[in-house]
């Protein structure tokens, strides 16, 4: 089983496996996360998930594996057409359907498909060893399955262009330009994305997942005031709910 699962209170942590090929990418891996994050969203105990590489792996994800022959390669025009619908149901997607909070682990190299992955996540952690590299171009190809756009939501266009184009991107300068929203020493990585992830999901879940939904899809709004139109019924709706009389009612009795 090439992703792992293992859960610590409410929170879960799914681990990118294939150590002796630095995590490398394969249909296992996409298959694999999106049962675990089937799973994962029917499990009311579960409230907020982690996802990272398996540390033997001395990296995130390596991305495509590059030695087999047949990665990014077609050979006709029915091919193509017959590749479609696996691309639209690639995993990306059943990421950013998931309705709880994803916070990335970097502990290495993300490259390439391993890169995108850490964009599909609402909130990063970075080892000072992780680095994102984005080498499509220099193969002949795009970082496919929106990759440049989703990237350019976090760190703006010239910033995307340059890793579109080779440069590779340090953890340092990650956490400079607002990828990376924590930069810690190795060793303490996964302390601290757990730390992330335990403060979620200590938050009222049904809040914390339609503050999620209202970014996401908020970004996906070109005018602002339908964007606040849309927020007015989670709002209201969220008012409804007991968990938020009641967090209100808590905070009133402490005056």
């Amino acid at each position: 089983m090439p992703v792992h699962y293992s859960q610590n209170d409410a929170v879960g942590v799914l681990t990118l496996s294939r150590p002796a090929a630095r995590n490398c990418w394969g249909t296992d891996f996409s298959e694999g996360l999106a049962r675990e994050l089937d799973r994962l969203e029917a499990d009311s105990a579960v409230r907020a998930v982690i996802i990272t590489g398996d540390e033997a792996g001395r990296a995130f994800s390596a991305g495509a594996d590059l030695k087999d022959p047949a990665t990014h390669t077609l050979e006709t025009m029915s091919d193509f057409f017959s590749e479609l619908p696996k691309w639209r149901s690639f995993v990306v997607r059943r990421l950013d359907q998931f309705p709880k909070p994803l916070i990335a682990a970097v502990n290495g190299y993300a490259i390439g498909v391993g890169c995108i992955l850490t964009y599909c996540c609402d909130l990063i952690v970075a080892s000072e060893r992780a680095e994102w590299r984005q080498p499509q171009v220099s193969l002949g190809i795009i970082p496919a399955f929106g990759g440049s756009v989703r990237l350019a939501r976090w760190v703006g266009k010239g910033q995307t262009m340059k890793l579109s184009m080779g440069f590779p991107l340090d953890a340092t300068e990650a956490y400079r330009i607002g990828l990376a929203q924590w930069l810690v020493p190795h060793a303490e990585l996964m302390a601290k994305a757990h730390e992330v992830a335990a403060h979620i999901a200590a938050m009222p879940p049904l809040a914390t997942q339609l503050a999620k939904e209202s970014l996401n899809r908020g970004l996906d709004i070109p005018n602002i005031d339908d964007a606040s139109w849309v927020d007015a019924y989670r709002f209201m709706a969220l008012g409804l709910t007991e968990e938020a009389k009641a967090k209100h009612e808590a905070w009133r009795q402490k005056g």
